[in-house]
Formats: structure tokens, C-alpha cells, sequence
């Protein structure tokens, strides 16, 4: 896959919808990020270090800060959502909040500075 745009053509309509609208989201948040393929899936690197990505899954999407604390950090937040260590786990329907998205990406920019 070259780009983003490859990647989100592969995926379901209802999955596609709510990535379409997260990477909006990512977008707009940080602006200056340049949109990337990492580890197979779309992502956003920001002064040369991947900040936030995104994937459709078999269940549903998820969301990558390509960082292992960055989920920890903010879990008193991320309460209602399944996760793993490295993943956030949403549903089609119930897309990620822009102002809980906001917070991972700062987590993740403070943790690179």
C-alpha cells in the first residue's frame, strides 16, 4: 500500500466512514504531520517520529500512538474502551471523540520531547 487513500479503499464502508473522519480529526490536530504508511497501516509522523495511526479490524478500528506508555498514561480516559498496549479499539458507529483524540496525540508529543 502507497498512501492512505490505497489503504482506506480496501475497507468496508461503515469502518471507512469512521477512519475518513479520524484522520480528519488527526488533521486537523496536527496539521503539519505528514501522512505515512507504518507497520502496514496509515499513520502520521510528525518531525520524523509516528504520532498516531489508524486500521480496520475484524471487530471494528483502532487507533495506534505508536508508543507503549501513551495508553497507560491516559487510562483513567480510555475506560470505556478495549485496548491493548499498543491499540485502541472502537466501534464503526461510536467513532473516537476529536477532544479524547487531541489528548492521545499531546500524550504522545510530550513523550517525544
Amino acid at each position: 500500500m502507497s498512501d492512505i487513500d490505497d489503504y482506506l479503499a480496501t475497507v468496508s464502508p461503515d469502518k471507512k466512514a469512521a477512519l475518513v473522519k479520524l484522520r480528519k480529526t488527526i488533521r486537523s490536530i496536527v496539521p503539519r504531520a505528514e501522512e505515512c504508511i507504518s507497520y502496514k497501516i496509515p499513520a502520521f509522523r510528525l518531525d520524523g517520529t509516528v504520532v498516531a495511526g489508524f486500521c480496520a479490524t475484524a471487530k471494528g478500528c483502532s487507533y495506534f500512538p505508536f508508543s507503549g506508555s501513551t495508553l497507560r498514561t491516559l487510562a483513567s480516559d480510555l475506560r470505556a474502551y478495549d485496548k491493548t498496549k499498543a491499540s485502541l479499539h472502537f466501534e464503526p458507529e461510536k467513532p473516537l471523540p476529536a477532544t479524547l483524540v487531541r489528548k492521545l496525540i499531546k500524550a504522545r508529543i510530550e513523550e517525544i520531547k
